[in-house]
């Protein structure tokens, strides 16, 4: 049961790690990066490391991904197209 879950969480990672490179919309890989950022959190709490998961979600998933969802909405473009 846990080695199942274990492979779950890792092909979501995968997959979330893949999607955060390959998407043009930096607000979607930042969202997309807090998700990382959770489903690593997970996986380290499933390990048996809640320090470790605990700092993951909160620096993590948490305080890195508004501070970059925030840069990016406080950020204008210079060029119109």
């Amino acid at each position: 049961m846990i080695v199942t879950f274990d492979i779950i969480i890792l092909v979501f990672l995968v997959i979330a790690a893949i999607i955060s490179l390959s998407v043009k919309d930096l607000l979607a890989a930042a969202m997309v990066f807090g998700i990382y950022g959770f489903l690593i959190c997970l996986l380290w709490a499933e390990m048996g490391a809640v320090d470790v998961a605990f700092t993951e979600a909160t620096v993590g998933a948490g305080v890195s991904t508004v501070l970059i969802i925030a840069t990016i909405l406080n950020t204008r473009r210079r060029s119109t197209d």
